[in-house]
């Protein structure tokens, strides 16, 4: 029997505020932070200590939530939901429960089997909690982390495989780093993924017992854990047996899912109003002014480079980070006014630049400028270089700072079009090979391939490549003429 899976996805994102959700304190990196530096009597839970809500955090809120194509609630209801865990002081959470601040959205994913619209459930505000951190039989707490402020946004179960789950939360992990609400680093766990699993039988409806697979934080992860859980469950149902509701862990190291506690309903956390803050009332002018702000996402910035020329793979690669698509789109600019098109920049980019650089975020603050970029491929382009001193030419400016030009009269790399002196380097070059020049006029094409390539590094390089193409056929030619001849 096959059976077919039905996740859903949460994601929690931390939100990029200076302070905490609801105190003063400064939200730092938990990852090289000195440890309980950070905290106050609100976010480490002190009797009598009262809770005030971050304006800058319900912003970046609700602006996930228009993106995410949500409606937003004018008044929402932050809540307590109770329960004990080292890491939470106070023994509570304050979250967001039967009124969240943004739902019913949509995120559009683009699958092998086409366009597949994944609804979002609902997207909420709540606190994270601190950092265990586990050492052989011991647990050291690290409470810089409890209260930074925390969205949690949650799908309907609307993905079927592991690789569109991925190819969601890297989408709305995308999303999240354009509006500037997240910076995406997974490795420092500022958001993280859970997957709720099910599997029944291929063309059903049912929705069966689901199990939760908890803080993956990495896309590799999400799908290993993701599809282990698949094969779990459906050799549970195959052998006649029910699969158990439950919270599970999922180790990287070995591939499989394992046991953590039996999953909560929403009973079990005993949510209640928060006593200590009132309703949000959030004003209708202030959510359209947020909306005004929201920059340019993905999807429309790869239809419009599209309309650049570029093809849908280039597209993708700038995309990709927020930094590569601000460079492009400056370069793009300058371009205008330099006879670059859009196709030449991207391709320098993406083959030549990115080569050079360690990661792409890094082109935010490399020497090369987009200005300096395009006047380099305008010298290209124009003849005045050839593509391969201008390789060279980037390494320089790339190590240096300095502009093309500099380099280029600097090191005496002018493109030479001297059409004399090329003809007498490629006569020079055949006469001194005539074994393949024999090869060649016995009908080994490929040979005038070797000979151009032998031209180029007796000049150095910088001989213009059409002008040595076109005399070197002729001169290839004449020999054929010659031969004929006889």
């Amino acid at each position: 029997m096959l059976y077919e899976p039905v996740i859903g996805l949460e994601i929690h994102a931390e939100l990029l505020t200076k302070s905490k959700m609801f105190c003063s304190c400064a939200v730092v990196d938990s990852t090289n932070a000195e440890s309980n530096l950070y905290t106050c009597p609100i976010c480490t839970g002190q009797p009598g200590a009262l809770p005030q809500i971050n304006e800058q955090a319900i912003k970046l809120a609700i602006r996930v939530g228009l993106a995410l194509n949500c409606t937003i609630q004018y008044e929402s209801i932050f809540a307590r939901k109770n329960y004990f865990y080292p890491d939470l002081p106070k023994g509570y959470q304050i979250s967001q429960y039967e009124f969240p601040i943004a739902s019913n959205g949509w995120v559009d994913i683009d699958t092998t089997e086409g366009r597949k619209r994944i609804r979002v459930r609902r997207v909420h505000i709540e606190e994270d909690t601190g950092k265990l951190t586990h050492i052989e039989n011991k647990s050291l707490i690290d409470y810089n982390r409890s209260g930074v402020p925390l969205l949690e946004i949650v799908t309907e179960p609307d993905l079927h495989s592991a690789k569109d789950a991925v190819t969601f939360a890297t989408k709305l992990r995308s999303i999240l780093r354009y509006l500037g609400a997240n910076t995406g680093n997974m490795e420092k766990g500022v958001i993280r993924f859970e997957a709720n699993v099910s599997v029944r039988v291929e063309n059903s409806d049912a929705l069966n017992t689901r199990t939760e697979i908890k803080n993956l934080n990495s896309f590799r992860s999400l799908a290993e854990g993701i599809e282990y859980e698949i094969r779990r469950q459906s050799q549970v149902y195959a052998a006649g047996e029910i699969v158990k509701q439950e919270t599970l862990g999922f180790n990287e190291a070995t591939g499989k899912t394992y046991s953590q506690r039996d999953k909560e309903n929403a009973n079990d956390y005993r949510y209640f109003p928060e006593p200590d803050l009132p309703p949000l009332v959030i004003d209708s002018k202030w959510v359209l002014s947020i909306k005004n702000s929201i920059p340019e996402l993905s999807d429309a910035k790869r239809e419009r480079y599209i309309r650049l020329g570029l093809s849908v793979k280039d597209a993708d690669i700038l995309i990709d980070e927020m930094a590569v698509t601000d460079y492009f789109d400056q370069a793009v600019k300058i371009g205008l006014s330099n006879n670059v098109d859009a196709k030449s920049i991207s391709n320098w980019i993406t083959s030549e630049l990115f080569s050079k650089l360690g990661f792409k975020s890094e082109i935010a603050s490399c020497y090369v400028t987009p200005q300096k970029l395009v006047e380099l491929i305008a010298m290209v382009d124009s003849g005045v270089i050839s593509n391969t001193i201008g390789r060279t030419v980037l390494d320089e400016m790339v190590t240096n700072g300095k502009e093309a030009k500099v380099i280029v009269k600097e090191k005496g790399l002018l493109q030479i079009s001297d059409l004399k002196l090329i003809n007498t380097t490629i006569e020079k070059i055949i006469a001194n090979n005539p074994d393949k020049l024999k090869k060649f006029l016995s009908g080994k094409e490929t040979i005038k391939e070797w000979f151009f390539g032998q031209v180029m590094r007796e000049m150095d390089g910088k001989a213009n490549p059409s002008i040595v193409k076109s005399v070197l056929e002729n001169k290839l030619g004449e020999e054929k003429s010659r031969l004929s001849q006889f």
